[in-house]
């Protein structure tokens, strides 16, 4: 159920029962979520926010980047990973083998696997999950590559655009897919949680596109990310609890900090 009442009050409810995670629900009994829930008697619910749609190869095309006169490509989630290479698929585009990736976390560089072969020397990602940190990275490199920036049609990060112009950078940032919000009213009409988190800024979006007038009185919001952390605080909630952290590297570990915290103070 969506409280009513002044936005941003303070009124943390005195027991976490509900935690709407914004995510499809996992594929095995293992994941760590379910560890979570038995270990702190919390009921979890999944329920994604958003979908994506990729942009076909035909409407690509029409922005007139070729792909292959770029030398560094910059992703900062699996699902921009995904759609570049299915468009190099999808337009029969060889990428070189001399073509450097910076991710924004070691898990995104990871993903990589699935469709190149890894090597160190070519795949690089920020030390802490911040754009800060992939700045970093980026940086020893920019005078020699030319980047593309593959994200969503209808949102990209303006800091990573503004540092990219700011240092002088050779870039495009080619949209590859666009990202739609989920009718997600009836579930936040009839269910009032105790933390929502937060995965990508389009999540935080949706939620007020399904309700313009949210208002989070005493709700915790998680968010996983730096963009995704901005969006919240820009939305007006107040953050509580955020990754990933140098002792929260997933939300899942955040999550734990969180509920340790609150059990104890209880």
């Amino acid at each position: 159920m969506v409280k009513n009442g002044a936005k941003n009050v303070a009124v943390a409810t005195q027991t976490i029962r509900k935690i709407l995670i914004t995510q499809p629900r996992p594929e095995t009994d293992k994941s760590p979520y379910f560890e979570l829930a038995r270990k702190y008697s919390v009921e979890l619910e999944f329920q994604p926010f958003i979908r994506l749609e990729g942009i076909p190869a035909k409407e690509f095309r029409k922005q007139k980047i070729e792909i292959s006169n770029y030398t560094g490509v910059i992703f900062t989630s699996r699902n921009a990973i995904d759609h570049f290479f299915r468009i190099c698929e999808e337009m029969k585009i060889s990428i070189s083998q001399d073509t450097k990736y910076f991710c924004i976390t070691e898990a995104v560089a990871l993903y990589l696997q699935k469709f190149i072969l890894y090597r160190k020397r070519k795949v690089f990602y920020g030390a802490d999950g911040t754009n800060k940190s992939m700045f970093d990275v980026i940086n020893k490199h920019k005078e020699n590559e030319k980047f593309l920036y593959p994200c969503s049609e209808n949102q990209q990060d303006n800091e990573i655009v503004n540092w990219l112009k700011t240092n002088n950078c050779e870039f495009a940032t080619p949209f590859m897919y666009r990202t739609i919000s989920n009718d997600v009213k009836d579930l936040l009409a009839k269910t009032e949680y105790d933390i929502i988190c937060f995965f990508t800024p389009s999540g935080v979006k949706s939620l007020f596109d399904n309700i313009p007038s949210y208002q989070q009185n005493g709700t915790r919001i998680g968010a996983f990310g730096s963009n995704t952390s901005r969006a919240v605080e820009e939305a007006g909630l107040t953050l509580d609890i955020k990754a990933p952290q140098p002792q929260a590297p997933s939300m899942v570990a955040a999550l734990e900090q969180y509920l340790a915290a609150f059990t104890k103070k209880k």
